[in-house]
């Protein structure tokens, strides 16, 4: 009986993508300019999207890219150059040529402009890679990363529509099976009125608007641990693993000791509820700044139009109790540049603004990112230029900019904004910490994950005891790399059956605190191309490509799936 059921359902997918291909064919052979269609049709401009395109080329299909983005590449071209990665020896494929081709350009001693390649020194580089040649670095500037992942583009002649917004109320067109109950994406629309016909489709953003549209059911938020029989989700007031809370106890309030007149700046009056306990918060955003301290090469940081000192007031507090970190995550890339990150109690972490965004539309995102970009705008003004801020920090902070030779068309500020998570889907298989930590067996691996589940603070409150305190910041790692499973990446097949979501994945928060790294992005981007392909090739749906057809297509591209297990 199943043996009949996925014949009928395989004979119904393979009819559908047959006239969809048609439609899009007739309306090209219509000369209408607005209608486009390939076997591939990408969603997004993060760096999984790029991966996922030149997967697509090289696998002998075509492919378009649709992204909302003028510029690819996402956060590894948007500020984020110090690269979380956890085990090297996890990443392979197209993920570890682009980490390649960045130690390339650096090879280069054209590549150093404001600093000698000797004193920057091997920061960064990764030892031989699995081939025993092509080495690799790890630590780049923004303007880098593009050029590589246009290269990239450029050579597999991949064509890309910029500035294309998914038109996500009547812009996913569905087919429903008439033999057995299915859906299939048929076409997509964006918001100029381009259509877009494609046999396979991929979400490769990092808010999951393809998949949302597409009727694909998400989770947003914190789950409850026992969801999941999980310890690390959820509310985890008690964690505190990366310095980011208050070691001191910090009144909260405009007029010290006086709660009547009101809380500072950032401070949520909400009680704290209990540990492990469900919510829709999310995890802080910021922008991964890139700084200079070169001379010739910074540019002031500027003053918000609607700066105010008193939104800092929070961190004057947290120098006057001594606190000295503020240069703790300026981490320093080639070239006199920084990766600047959130480090400490009050610093680039927008924590509690940004719980709507997943799910808000265009016009209130683009609120979000304005006010973000307020925010951090506003806090290195106050930095460089308040009394409060002690003089040492102060002195030192004359000495920094932003990076005048990065995002020239964007007030050198970077155009991404750190989403840590977003829309996460619920697909066939939901990665948890029990995955993370090796507590059970992952089925049909597509890729490996080894970085720390980290998760940023998501709210700051008023403790019992009337201080303040942030909440959300975990860090656990695993004992040693895990696999993630096929099953993660498409969605239930009930729902939809061409479809690949490599960047919101099926994963639990605490899960997805280790599985958001870049390098894991481009690994899954590739391997949702490979099985998109696949399916292309056999008339399967993206559920029912055999695992084994699969896995040695995987490995076929130099994905690592596995390591070999350490003995004691």
């Amino acid at each position: 009986m199943n043996r009949l059921l996925n014949f009928l359902r395989f004979r119904s997918l393979c009819l559908s993508l047959a006239v969809s291909f048609l439609v899009s064919s007739c309306g090209q052979q219509s000369n209408n300019p607005n209608e486009y269609s390939a076997d591939l049709i990408i969603y997004g401009g993060t760096s999984a999207a790029v991966t996922a395109a030149v997967e697509a080329v090289q696998s002998g299909k075509t492919v378009l890219i649709v992204s909302p983005d003028t510029h690819l590449g996402g956060l590894s071209s948007g500020g984020l150059g110090y690269t979380d990665t956890g085990n090297k020896s996890t990443i392979g494929g197209l993920s570890r040529e682009f980490y390649h081709r960045v130690w390339q350009h650096y090879n280069d001693s054209a590549a150093w402009k404001w600093q000698k390649h000797s004193e920057y020194g091997n920061k960064g580089q990764g030892t031989v890679a699995m081939d025993g040649e092509n080495r690799t670095m790890w630590i780049f500037e923004p303007h880098v990363a593009e050029q590589v992942f246009e290269d990239f583009i450029a050579e597999n002649k991949i064509t890309v529509f910029r500035d294309e917004w998914l038109d996500r109320s009547n812009g996913v067109v569905i087919e429903t099976g008439k033999v057995i109950k299915r859906k299939n994406i048929r076409s997509i629309k964006t918001l100029s009125g381009k259509t877009f016909f494609g046999k396979m489709f991929i979400d490769a953003t990092y808010e999951g608007d393809l998949m949302a549209a597409a009727g694909v059911s998400f989770h947003v938020g914190r789950e409850a641990c026992s969801v999941y029989n999980e310890t690390w989700n959820g509310v985890q007031a008690d964690a505190r693993h990366h310095g980011h809370f208050f070691k001191d106890q910090i009144d909260p309030y405009k007029t010290p000791g006086k709660p009547e007149s009101g809380l500072l700046y950032g401070i949520s009056p909400e009680p704290i509820a209990a540990n492990c306990s469900g919510d829709n918060k999310i995890q802080a955003y910021c922008f991964r700044l890139c700084m200079s301290n070169h001379p010739e090469n910074r540019v002031p940081f500027p003053k918000p139009e609607n700066y105010n000192p008193a939104n800092y007031e929070l961190l004057g507090r947290v120098f006057d109790a001594g606190w000295s970190e503020w240069f703790g995550k300026f981490d320093l890339i080639p070239n006199r540049k920084t990766d600047t990150n959130n480090h400490g109690p009050f610093s680039m972490d927008f924590i509690g603004m940004n719980y709507d965004y997943p799910e808000a539309t265009y016009e209130r995102r683009k609120e979000i990112l304005r006010e973000h970009e307020d925010y951090q705008k506003g806090l290195l003004y106050f930095v460089q230029n308040d009394p409060r801020v002690p003089k040492e920090i102060h002195n030192e902070m004359q000495n920094w900019g932003l990076a005048k030779d990065e995002f020239q068309d964007n007030g050198n500020w970077s155009r991404q904004l750190y989403i840590r998570e977003s829309r996460r889907m619920l697909g066939e298989y939901v990665t948890s910490e029990n995955d993370v930590l090796a507590k059970r067996e992952v089925p049909e691996p597509v890729g490996m994950g080894s970085y720390a589940m980290d998760a940023h603070n998501a709210q700051r409150y008023v403790t019992s005891g009337g201080y303040v305190q942030n909440e959300g910041d975990v860090g656990v790692t695993p004992q040693a790399p895990y696999s993630i499973s096929y099953g993660s990446i498409v969605p239930k097949s009930s729902e939809c059956q061409n479809l690949l979501v490599p960047v919101c994945l099926s994963s639990s928060h605490i899960a997805y605190g280790s599985i958001r790294m870049e390098p894991v992005f481009m690994i899954l981007g590739q391997s949702a191309a490979i099985a998109a392909c696949k399916a292309i090739d056999i008339d399967h749906a993206v559920q029912d490509i055999p695992y084994k057809v699969l896995k040695e297509e995987l490995l076929k591209r130099g994905q690592v799936l596995s390591l070999p297990k350490l003995r004691n």
